[in-house]
């Protein structure tokens, strides 16, 4: 079967996007990207011997363009419908998968009038505009989050495998690790200027990833406050697991791949939704286990020093049955994810395709 994954320009999009190219290509199917050459897409994929070709289309978003900049916007989505369809032909595609991003538009939108089947990854609490709009138009929809639409099929996450096997259960507090993303988050910074002294005073270890634009300001900051030797700051790390699996509590945004790693490898968190997110998504994401008491969630606005010690005191309270509450709530996140997310869509995928053959 010959199968076309489209989507990206966030590295959240992509992981995805990869994760399923290599579970079509355990079992035996040819795989095409498509993206753009906006965003993270080319980094990620060109030249990438995990799909047989890649195209990357001259597009930008559509959302929050006025004016003549979303005329351009439009017209280049246009030419690059057009393109895909001639795609699809060359290739004899079977079937579309969408992982979201504003570079899955052409892909997706082509899939429907060339009535190639449509697939849709959805990977946060709240649908983007164009899923809303796609949704409509697809044979299934797969998520991780709690939907109740027609066609919507609840699947594990897709995460690398290491998530989970460098996972473990928490029993106490040694370790506390601030992720920003790979690009930073300046507000996360500058509270974990506020509560490091306090935090080493503790002795809690503190593993701080800043961003790659925020790294020197906050180097020089720590230095100032003469501490930088005890705090491990870093921009960014392919290895990132291998930081959460030393850590014992997280605080993070809340963005959808972010949320699923944590609770694959059973850090309980403290998460702080990014303010300006499309439809303020990572405060739903977040819901989805803060609802169950797995975790805390609190507003950039609201954030302060207090907030992060007294959840760090609620995750060492001991229940009626001498447990205490950091184990339960880690044991738990565990259970909420299981391995094989990409396995249960590809496997969905083909299935659907076959059937309409």
């Amino acid at each position: 079967m010959n199968i076309v994954i489209t989507g990206g320009g966030t590295g959240g999009h992509l992981a995805i996007a990869k994760a399923l190219g290599e579970e079509f290509n355990s079992l035996g199917h040819s795989v095409i990207y498509i993206g753009s050459n906006a965003g993270q897409d080319r980094d990620w994929f060109e030249g990438s011997p995990l799909f047989e070709r890649c195209y990357f289309f001259d597009t930008t978003g559509v959302v929050n363009k006025k004016g003549f900049g979303l005329i351009v916007s439009l017209y280049k989505q246009f030419i690059s419908i057009i393109k895909a369809k001639k795609i699809f032909k060359l290739h004899k595609i079977n079937a579309v998968l969408s992982v979201g991003g504003f570079s899955a538009g052409p892909a997706a939108l082509a899939s429907i009038g060339s009535k190639i089947p449509l697939f849709i990854h959805e990977q946060n609490a709240i649908k983007g505009a164009l899923n809303k709009y796609l949704c409509n138009f697809a044979k299934a929809t797969f998520g991780s989050f709690s939907h109740t639409e027609n066609n919507y099929i609840k699947t594990s996450y897709p995460l690398r495998n290491e998530f989970f096997a460098k996972g473990r259960v928490r029993k106490e507090i040694n370790c506390v690790i601030f992720l920003g993303g790979s690009q930073g988050a300046r507000a996360l910074n500058d509270f974990v200027i506020l509560v490091a002294k306090n935090l080493l005073a503790q002795g809690v270890k503190i593993i701080h990833q800043c961003g790659k634009g925020d790294f020197e300001r906050i180097k020089d900051l720590y230095e100032t406050l003469g501490i930088l030797d005890s705090i491990e700051l870093f921009d960014f790390d392919k290895t990132l697991v291998d930081k959460i699996a030393q850590a014992d509590v997280c605080v993070s945004r809340a963005g959808a791949s972010s949320v699923w790693e944590l609770a694959a490898n059973g850090l309980p968190a403290l998460y702080i939704p990014y303010p300006y997110a499309a439809g303020d998504h990572q405060y739903y994401n977040a819901l989805e286990f803060t609802n169950d008491g797995l975790g805390k969630l609190v507003r950039q606005n609201e954030l302060s020093p207090e907030v992060l010690f007294e959840f760090l005191e609620e995750l060492q309270e001991v229940d009626e049955n001498g447990i205490i509450k950091i184990k339960d709530i880690s044991a738990r996140l565990k259970s909420k994810i299981t391995q094989g997310g990409a396995t249960q869509i590809a496997k969905k995928v083909i299935e659907e395709s076959e059937c309409i053959k």
